[in-house]
């Protein structure tokens, strides 16, 4: 109970700075006992509290994204729920071979961000309401995609997420980091709501990981808030390769 609980408050503080909080509380759900099917459903509905603290962490980051956050939001509930369909309908190892693949891609766009975005991000300037612009169809896409991805497993989400948006969006990376928060959230919790009509439930691991995640969210935000541009995209580069190396050894 102890081990869960702390996994559930460093995967909460880990995927409110960057992402990858599931490769904290996956492996300790399968090390105490949980076999893997169970213990993905029950990470992401305990997770998904986390998610939400760690959207509010960073609420003022959040001002002026509402329209935004609204077609993309939409773009991440669809894509949890087909991904939250395929988990219960194919096997667990179906994603294995293209998740460390998908997140190298990402990282790449991390580090080459602000040259990308030079070529396809789309102006941020505000609109007469004091809302942001809207967004491309090729950012949508990605968010669905990554949606999809998140429903079914979800380590690196946020990597993938802060990705698309550093190219398609000219933006601050903390403004993209708290909009990635929001879609994460969406994204869990679309999943955790198929999971617990249509899936079984650990129901005691997922409480702990919630208690622990609510609380790490908290603390993501104060000190993610807090790194500086460069700093953060470092932290990223080095999270997604950790994700990597863990993915492929399993």
């Amino acid at each position: 109970m102890v081990a869960v609980l702390l996994a559930g408050v460093g995967a909460g503080t880990v995927n409110t700075i960057v992402g990858s909080g599931t490769l904290i509380t996956f492996p300790v759900l399968l090390a105490v006992g949980y076999p893997p099917v169970l213990a993905n459903v029950s990470n992401t509905v305990g997770l998904t509290p986390g998610s939400v603290s760690g959207a509010l962490g960073y609420r003022a980051e959040l001002r002026g994204q509402r329209r935004r956050l609204t077609v993309l939001g939409v773009a991440s509930v669809i894509g949890g729920l087909v991904g939250a369909i395929l988990l219960l309908t194919l096997p667990s190892s179906a994603f294995r071979a293209i998740v460390p693949v998908l997140i190298g891609l990402s990282l790449l766009l991390v580090v080459f961000q602000t040259r990308l975005a030079e070529r396809y991000a789309r102006p941020t300037a505000p609109a007469p309401d004091g809302a942001t612009p809207g967004v491309g169809a090729r950012l949508v896409a990605g968010v669905f995609g990554s949606g999809v991805y998140g429903g079914y497993f979800g380590a690196a989400q946020g990597v993938l997420l802060i990705a698309l948006m550093g190219v398609f969006l000219r933006e601050d990376l903390q403004r993209i980091n708290a909009a990635k928060n929001v879609l994460a959230a969406l994204v869990n919790g679309t999943a955790a709501v198929v999971f617990v009509f249509v899936a079984d439930v650990a129901w005691q691991a997922a409480a702990l990981i919630a208690v622990g995640s609510v609380a790490g969210g908290q603390l993501g935000a104060r000190i993610g808030r807090r790194l500086p541009a460069s700093l953060l995209r470092a932290l990223i580069v080095v999270v997604g390769l950790a994700a990597i190396a863990k993915i492929l050894v399993g």
